[in-house]
C-alpha cells in the first residue's frame, strides 16, 4: 500500500449546521493575504464565531463540548462560493481531518482531497442523525471507512459515499502529488537525460 494511502479517518464530531455554507464564511477574504497557509486555523469561521468586539457568538467551533473534535458534520452544498484553497486549509489547521455532509461544492471537495482530507456524503436524514447524536453525546467516536463506504458513530452505522476519483486518489495515495513526484524521481531523471536542453539540470 502506498505510504500516502488514506483509507480511514476517525475522531469526535463537530456539527456545523446549515445549507450553503460558503468559503467566505469558512474564512473571510481579508485573511487570504498570508504568504503561507500556516496559522489560518484561528480564522476559521471567525465572523460566525465573534462579533465586532471579539465577543463569542456561540459557534460550535467555540463550544467546549467539541474542543479537539476532528470530523466536521455539515449539510447541503458545504464549501460553495469561491474556489479559495484557504477554506479547507483553515479547517485542517484548526484540526479538521474529514468532513461529512449531504453534498459539497465540487472545487471544495477537490481541494480537500488534494490535502488528504476525506469528504464523504450521507443522506439528509443521516446527516441530521449524526449531528443530533454528536450534540447529545459529544464524546462519541466517529470512524469513516472509505473502503467500506461506511461511517460508525458509537453503536450506529451509516452508509457514505465519495466521488469515485477522489475516493480512489485517497485509497491509492495519488492525492499526494509531492509524494507521487518523488516516487517518480528516477523516471524523471531518465527523461531529462534524453532531452538535450534539459541535460544541464542533471549536473545542477
Amino acid at each position: 500500500m502506498n505510504a500516502s494511502s488514506i483509507s480511514k479517518a476517525s475522531g469526535r464530531g463537530i456539527p456545523v449546521r446549515g445549507n450553503d455554507i460558503d468559503t467566505d464564511r469558512i474564512i473571510p477574504a481579508r485573511y487570504m493575504k498570508a504568504i503561507t497557509f500556516a496559522g489560518l486555523g484561528k480564522y476559521a469561521f471567525i465572523d460566525e464565531r465573534l462579533d465586532e468586539k471579539g465577543n463569542k457568538k456561540g459557534h460550535p467551533f467555540d463550544d467546549p463540548r467539541f474542543a479537539g473534535a476532528s470530523i466536521l458534520i455539515g449539510n447541503k452544498n458545504f464549501g460553495c462560493g469561491s474556489s479559495r484553497e484557504h477554506a479547507p486549509q483553515a479547517l485542517r489547521d484548526w484540526g479538521i481531518t474529514a468532513v461529512v455532509a449531504e453534498s459539497f461544492a465540487e472545487i471544495f471537495a477537490g481541494n480537500c482531497t488534494a490535502m488528504g482530507v476525506p469528504v464523504v456524503t450521507v443522506s439528509e436524514a443521516d446527516a441530521l442523525a449524526l449531528a443530533d447524536l454528536v450534540e447529545a453525546a459529544p464524546a462519541t467516536e466517529i470512524a469513516i471507512d472509505l473502503k467500506a463506504e461506511r461511517i460508525t458513530a458509537g453503536a450506529k452505522s451509516f452508509p457514505c459515499a465519495a466521488p469515485h476519483a477522489y475516493r480512489n486518489a485517497l485509497l491509492d495515495g495519488s492525492w499526494d502529488s509531492t509524494g507521487t513526484l518523488l516516487e517518480g524521481a528516477e523516471a524523471i531523471k531518465k527523461t531529462v537525460s534524453r532531452i538535450p536542453y534539459l541535460n544541464h539540470f542533471q549536473n545542477a
